[in-house]
């Protein structure tokens, strides 16, 4: 299991920094936004990958055998961040576009 989310991290910053290097702004942003997503994942992995287990302590239970719940609350709390985030940086590729005319992140188009 620890190997298959470390795959899935590995192949989301990948693609992430793959998109991120692109000249035009949609790609840019998508790119940011797998970056969170491979985030939002590590930081889920730290906190035991676990199911079917409670998060709230109990007498008579091992320690071993509960989630953390911290990292879940920082995961929430940085889907919104991210999420808000994301909408700020697409309202400014946007406003870019309509005032330079087109969406390279430089402002000039390329000759071909």
């Amino acid at each position: 299991m620890e190997a298959l989310v470390a795959a899935a991290i590995a192949v989301l910053v990948a693609c992430g920094f793959y998109l991120v290097l692109r000249a035009r702004t949609f790609p840019v942003i998508v790119g940011l936004a797998l970056f969170s997503y491979a985030a939002n994942l590590y930081i889920f992995s730290t906190g035991r990958l676990t199911s079917g287990e409670p998060p709230i302590l109990r007498d008579g239970v091992p320690l071993e055998a509960y989630a953390d719940p911290l990292p879940q609350a920082l995961i929430l709390t940085a889907i919104v961040i991210g999420f808000a985030m994301t909408a700020f940086i697409l309202v400014l590729a946007i406003s870019g576009y309509v005032e330079l005319g087109t969406d390279h992140l430089d402002g000039k188009e390329q000759a071909q």
